[in-house]
């Protein structure tokens, strides 16, 4: 059941991956009829009418026809633009200029806010070893 069920999901995947949708598939009988049309107008045969209509030549002519529209398989995904990000590495050099340390003035005198002349016996240091 596994197996199966792994082999549908890649199917699934490879048909997403040609990026068809149910739209195409319910306009196919367009595309057959327009087929028959050329062949009967022009004498095409499918695979030429196949090159005339979905070839990148035909992608770039401005002849495209409102009829053609309504094929099948006409995404506009030659419209997308991909920019490339262009890194450039440039030497960056950081002046550090050195100042000997100076020594600064003892400013600070610490003294316990409570004192007792003998500490506890808890934070005397141990008296055997």
């Amino acid at each position: 059941m596994t197996k199966l069920f792994a082999i549908l999901s890649s199917f699934l995947i490879l048909f997403q991956s040609f990026n068809i949708s149910i739209d195409d598939i319910s306009k196919l009988k367009v595309l057959l009829e327009h087929a028959e049309y050329h062949q009967e107008t022009y004498g095409d045969t499918f695979m030429e009418f196949l090159v005339e209509h979905y070839s990148d030549d035909a992608i770039l002519k401005s002849n495209n026809h409102k009829e053609h529209d309504s094929l099948p398989f006409k995404h506009d995904n030659h419209k997308c633009s991909h920019l490339n990000g262009t890194f450039t590495f440039r030497a960056i050099t950081y002046n550090l200029d050195f100042t000997p340390f100076i020594a600064i003035p003892f400013n600070f005198f610490y003294k316990d806010s409570i004192s007792f002349f003998e500490k506890p016996s808890v934070f005397q240091p141990p008296k055997l070893a």
